[in-house]
């Protein structure tokens, strides 16, 4: 992802968490690669600014799996340096989440 002009916080181009945060749920729910699933839980840590124009890459990991439940490790890089880290506990529903 490219951090854009449309997620800039501030005039010097500082970018909304948000939007990573927003990345990394994404990562974490390709990662557990279900169609019911659901995030209950996160955690995260903002190690580094990110400015407008920023290319961000995601890596995710299932780091446990017990029944329904999932926890997800979500690293967010920009080239090598990684910004931001969380963990994700994720559910895989027998049905869609509107459906219950």
């Amino acid at each position: 992802m490219v951090a854009s002009k449309e997620m800039k916080a501030d005039a010097q181009g500082l970018t909304h968490g948000g939007f990573y945060f927003g990345m990394a749920d994404y990562a974490a729910m390709l990662a557990v690669n279900d169609p019911h699933v659901v995030l209950g839980a996160a955690t995260a840590k903002f190690l580094k600014p990110v400015r407008t124009g920023d290319e961000l890459t995601a890596e995710a990991r299932v780091s446990e799996a017990k029944g329904k439940k999932r926890v997800v490790e979500v690293k967010i890089f920009r080239g090598t340096e990684e910004v931001f880290e969380g963990t994700f506990t994720c559910f895989v529903l027998e049905k869609h989440v509107l459906d219950q």
